[in-house]
């Protein structure tokens, strides 16, 4: 377990910290924990989306993107070991 010191935080906000942990019967290190954890979540985010998937995603709201593909041009020979 990690130790985190929270400086410069304002005590009106304190304050609240303080009222909401005793209203949910908790000390106002333990409200924190219950506050990061729900924020941040406890597992990490999934990645079961692929990279074009999230791509898609990503140009979505702009109404997708399209590349131009390059003209097929012919294969070069192959080149020769003699």
């Amino acid at each position: 377990m990690a130790t985190l010191t929270i400086r410069n935080l304002d005590p009106t906000i304190k304050e609240r910290l303080r009222v909401r942990a005793a209203e949910h019967g908790r000390s106002m290190e333990a409200e924190l924990r219950v506050i990061v954890t729900d924020a941040i979540g406890a597992a990490p985010p999934s990645r079961e989306v692929n990279l074009a998937e999230a791509i898609r995603r990503r140009f979505a709201p702009f109404g997708g993107f399209e590349l131009e593909l390059p003209p097929r041009t012919p294969m070069r020979e192959p080149p020769s070991f003699e």
